[in-house]
């Protein structure tokens, strides 16, 4: 009992013991914290002082810096205003120079005032004598002449109006008559050196209908049995074959030219080979198509390389080669417009314009002659439409729309190009119609129109293409004028053949002529 004792006091002893040596290392690890927290703070301390005292300077340098930059703005600003107070200045001694010689010339002006008023004064007092003296002399003149002076006035004007009129009337007549006698000479100047630099073939060729045979044979062959030949014949080509009582020959009848060279060629071709059948007369024709459409394109090329002209449609070019297989009074309408074209270039630059418009111009003049068939309406009118669509000049679509005076002028190729056109018709050899058929036409025309009440007088123009009727403006009104005028073209209609068409120009008018002399 007494060692469990002495154990547990040693036991509590050495527990003490133990408790004291831990507080007392405690206390000197708080120490040693405190000791190592108050170096930390005393270095935190010095630290912060260095950094305030760097930052103090930083601000003094700042601020330093910024002053030294503002004294020496305030320094060029100084300047600048020092000098800009310098030039106002300058200024002000000129303005007060200037309001100083304004100043003089002020006075200078009113002394000229005064001069100048005192001189209207001594004008007027002048001016009121001269005019009491020019009331006497014309109270004299009155009173010698017996005639007032307003009376006098008139007597003068009327007398040197009528001097005046009457050598103005001279003149001008005079001068116009001059004025028409050189542009008639000048015109056929240029007209007759036009036609002698152009040499053309004097009989163009034209296209043929007729169909040589070698033998009447030909003709059974060509028929087949029961027609069946030529039946197959006339609805490929759409043309009519005429067998008459002439050996050895054929007709081929139609209005379409290209169809009708298509019929020929393809009787040709029949004729050569020898096998005629509806089978083999459908291939040729056919193969005729094919080939007339590749001519067709190489005579409207070739007139366009001819010719040198440059951004045609191929359109035109298309329709230029149909006009080779088109005649107009057997005369080829393809030639006819080369003919034209380099007649129009002439005369063009013998008046001083532009050739390559005039050529143009005259080219595709007969253009809606190939598109007439298909289109109703004046050849003239269709071809300006074509023109137009295809993107040609307003001066030349205007030119082949007036070259047969159906629409108004716009410009001096249109004159050239309706010159150009008459002289190629109208040369000897361009067409096949005698004197006497031609004659006949214009006598049946104008009589025609004489043949109606109320025409004073008729005229055949143009070649037979227009009919110029004047009316006796008395007995017809204008409307009655009108009826005149399709009534007569009823009749042309009903009684001639003629190709394209003829204008019936109906004139009704009242004239008040007088002559001064």
């Amino acid at each position: 009992m007494v060692s469990l004792i002495v154990v547990i006091g040693l036991g509590v002893l050495f527990f003490n013991i133990f408790l004291l040596w831990y507080a007392k290392r405690s206390m000197e690890k708080s120490n040693t914290m405190l000791s190592e927290a108050k170096d930390r703070l005393k270095n935190a301390k010095r630290d912060i002082e260095s950094e305030r005292r760097e930052a103090l300077l930083k601000v003094k340098d700042d601020v330093y810096k910024r002053r030294h930059e503002f004294e020496h703005d305030m320094k060029r600003e100084r300047s600048d205003v020092d000098r800009l107070h310098a030039r106002l200045n300058t200024k002000y001694e000129v303005i007060e120079k200037k309001e100083q010689h304004v100043d003089d010339l002020r006075r200078d002006l009113q002394q000229k005032e005064r001069g100048l008023l005192r001189t209207e004064d001594s004008l007027r007092s002048e001016g009121n004598k001269l005019k009491n003296l020019y009331n006497e002399l014309v109270t004299k003149l009155e009173r010698l002449s017996n005639m007032t002076q307003d009376e006098a006035k008139q007597a003068l004007f009327d007398t040197l109006s009528s001097e005046v009129k009457l050598s103005s009337q001279k003149w001008i007549q005079k001068i116009e008559d001059e004025a028409k006698q050189q542009a008639k000479n000048k015109s056929r100047s240029i007209i007759i050196t036009a036609m002698q630099r152009y040499a053309a073939e004097q009989v163009v060729p034209h296209a043929s209908g007729i169909v040589h045979l070698p033998s009447d044979e030909m003709k059974g062959r060509i028929i087949g049995k029961e027609g069946r030949n030529i039946k197959a014949l006339e609805m490929a080509t759409g043309m009519e074959f005429v067998i008459g009582d002439t050996p050895e020959v054929i007709t081929i009848s139609g209005f379409n030219p290209i169809r009708r060279e298509i019929a020929r060629r393809s009787l040709d071709r029949l004729i050569a080979d020898g096998r005629i059948n509806p089978t083999r007369i459908e291939e040729t024709v056919q193969k005729c198509e094919t080939e007339l459409d590749e001519i067709i394109q190489d005579y409207g090329n070739q007139a366009v390389l001819e010719l040198n002209l440059q951004s045609v449609a191929p359109e035109i070019i298309t329709l230029l080669g149909k006009l080779h297989f088109r005649t107009s009074f057997s005369q080829n309408v393809l030639l006819h417009s080369k003919e034209v074209a380099i007649m129009a270039r002439m005369i063009a630059e013998e008046l001083g314009l532009d050739g390559s418009i005039a050529l143009r111009a005259g080219l595709f003049h007969d253009i809606g002659k190939a598109v007439s068939a298909e289109v109703e309406g004046p050849h003239a009118q269709t071809g300006g439409e074509v023109l137009r669509r295809c993107g040609e000049s307003k001066i030349i679509v205007n030119a082949v729309e007036s070259h047969h005076e159906e629409s108004s002028f716009i410009s001096p190729y249109a004159p050239i190009l309706l010159i150009a056109d008459t002289i190629s018709a109208s040369r000897p050899g361009a067409r096949r119609e005698t004197l006497t058929t031609y004659l006949k036409r214009l006598s049946r025309l104008e009589e025609i129109a004489n043949s109606f009440d109320g025409v004073k007088k008729a005229y055949a123009l143009q070649a037979g293409r227009e009919v110029r009727i004047i009316v006796e403006e008395d007995r017809l009104t204008d409307d009655q004028s009108r009826d005149l005028a399709r009534d007569i073209a009823k009749k042309v209609e009903d009684e001639m053949n003629f190709p394209g068409q003829i204008k019936i120009n109906v004139i009704r008018e009242k004239r008040s002529i007088e002559y001064a002399r």
